[in-house]
């Protein structure tokens, strides 16, 4: 059962557009679960994009991208609270310090680079722990 769409959503796109946003979401869906699996690959931004992309193409594929025991949660968060629990941020927080760590010591980058990837980290690390809403569970909510 597909759930009616929020007043105001746009109806699914048709034609070439509907294949290409399939098309879309279906290949961020790939790059999400390759992002669970890998450090170094963000998970977040390509499971809201292929939200995104389904929302655009095919409301049962986002219905079934928001029942997902893996993203479904993160999804329901975003949609809901357009934010993220502390769990997943500390998450987030302990890979991008330890694969840059790796990165840095590794003793394979030029000092630029290093430097360069060390910056970067520090933004995105800050715009995870700082600019992106943290979701505060509710007493009694067992955490997602």
């Amino acid at each position: 059962m597909v759930a009616d769409p929020p007043p105001g959503a746009k109806p699914p796109a048709t034609g070439l557009r509907r294949g290409l946003f399939l098309a879309a979401g279906v290949g961020c869906v790939g790059l999400a679960y390759l992002g669970a699996l890998l450090p170094g690959l963000p998970t977040t931004p390509w499971v809201l994009l292929a939200s995104w992309c389904f929302a655009r193409s095919s409301p049962r594929l986002q219905a079934w991208l928001r029942r997902s025991p893996v993203f479904g949660a993160l999804l329901r968060d975003w949609d809901e609270h357009r934010g993220i629990r502390r769990r997943g941020k500390r998450v987030a927080a302990v890979l991008i310090v330890c694969v840059v760590s790796a990165s840095i010591l590794s003793g394979r980058l030029p000092v630029w680079a290093r430097w360069l990837v060390g910056g970067s980290a520090a933004c995105g690390l800050c715009v995870v722990l700082f600019v992106v809403p943290t979701v505060r569970e509710k007493p009694g909510e067992r955490p997602a």
